[in-house]
């Protein structure tokens, strides 16, 4: 678990009530024409704080993992306000949330554990987790728990603190009935993500966001490693599993 003591001096001071009222009137008006009346509100108000909290969290995030990508850019750690219609039923242009990731530089970073924080109209959310784990590495990650449970016990130790809670869906099929109680929702998962629906308001307006996102981010990264590791087992054997 990784902890900080001294926060690095930044430039972002929170976000703002206009953030909060342009993602809901968003919602209420999705049509490009109301967005490109008011893409300024947009780039002052969610765009620019977004940008200045990545850059706030970049060097703490570089000592969970030195890979991470930390570019306050759209399409590298910064959503896209614009939204992918083209294989869903609503066709509304744009989201009203946006969200900023950490992560792994990689064509598969879907089956890379991440660091997320998400706002909404009216909430916000943070955590850390799967988009979408492959098959390959939830087996690979059972097999892990069986090999030592001990061992992954360790590293969700923080979970005890009821900040995190986890998510994903289960096997249709029971998998891991004689696995002990305290690890066996994590072992009948297809996928998972912790998530903390963050019930302190103000600091989305003030620099205290950085604190909570910091010591979040930081108790979690035992389990991020583990997860990790996993990923790094499951690359080891498949290139193995080439040589022959």
């Amino acid at each position: 678990m990784i902890k900080s003591d001294q926060i690095k001096d930044g430039n972002f001071t929170g976000f703002s009530k206009e953030t909060f009222g342009f993602l809901k009137e968003l919602g209420e008006n999705n049509s490009r024409k109301w967005f490109d009346a008011n893409r300024r509100r947009y780039e002052d108000h969610v765009l620019i704080p977004m940008r200045a909290l990545v850059e706030e969290l970049g060097d703490f995030m570089l000592t969970i993992d030195p890979r991470f990508e930390i570019s306050p850019a759209v399409n590298k750690t910064i959503s896209r306000i614009y939204r992918d219609t083209r294989f869903s039923k609503d066709k509304s242009p744009y989201r009203n949330n946006m969200w900023i990731t950490f992560k792994i530089r990689s064509k598969n970073w879907h089956d890379r554990p991440g660091y997320y924080f998400e706002i909404f109209p009216d909430w916000y959310r943070y955590g850390m987790g799967f988009y979408c784990a492959a098959p390959a590495t939830m087996a690979k990650f059972r097999e892990m728990i069986d090999e030592d449970p001990d061992e992954f016990k360790d590293a969700i130790s923080f979970m005890k603190n009821g900040a995190f809670e986890m998510k994903g869906e289960d096997y249709k099929k029971i998998k891991g009935e004689d696995i002990p109680e305290e690890i066996r929702d994590w072992y009948r998962k297809k996928s998972f993500y912790l998530t903390c629906e963050g019930k302190k308001m103000e600091n989305l307006f003030s620099g205290g966001l950085v604190d909570e996102l910091i010591m979040g981010f930081g108790q979690s990264s035992s389990l991020y490693h583990y997860l990790c590791k996993v990923i790094d087992n499951v690359k080891r054997e498949t290139a193995s599993d080439k040589q022959f």
